[in-house]
């Protein structure tokens, strides 16, 4: 039986492939979708993969995992940076939760150094563009729930 984890991606990810591709790369969000069922599935996870530009929405799964013990692999996007319901939400997590970043946010513009969710998450990676989401998936093969 394969275990269940969350996919969740925060504002404009759904728009990956047409929006600033030098920085985020062609590959378009189904394509990710894609790549993360797959990877899962060699891993053993059943994964689902769910975007909104919406906080108020991000928060609601985030309590939905928590209430379910589901783990998480994270790109909060822009709420990274300021959101703190997100932050509160991740803080009641109750099995792993890995923050990722397709670019790394310590190279971008100044705002983008701070990750108001780090502190929260049981690590972060960031850089790897589609990369950060495989090593994620693979990390959580590694940790207790």
């Amino acid at each position: 039986m394969s275990r269940r984890v969350l996919v969740l991606n925060g504002p404009n990810l759904g728009r990956l492939g047409s929006r600033e591709p030098e920085k985020y790369g062609t590959t378009t969000f189904a394509e990710l979708v894609g790549v993360c069922e797959k990877t899962g599935a060699e891993l053993g996870f059943e994964v689902e993969v769910r975007q909104t530009d919406d906080e108020a929405e991000l928060v609601g799964w985030l309590h939905e995992a928590a209430d379910d013990r589901t783990p998480v692999v994270l790109n909060p996007a822009a709420f990274t940076h300021y959101s703190y319901a997100l932050r509160d939400a991740i803080a009641q997590r109750t099995a792993p939760l890995i923050e990722i970043h397709l670019t790394n946010p310590a190279t971008r513009e100044e705002f983008r150094h701070t990750s108001v969710v780090a502190g929260v998450a049981t690590g972060t990676i960031a850089g790897f563009g589609l990369d950060s989401y495989r090593l994620a998936l693979r990390a959580l093969t590694s940790l207790d729930s």
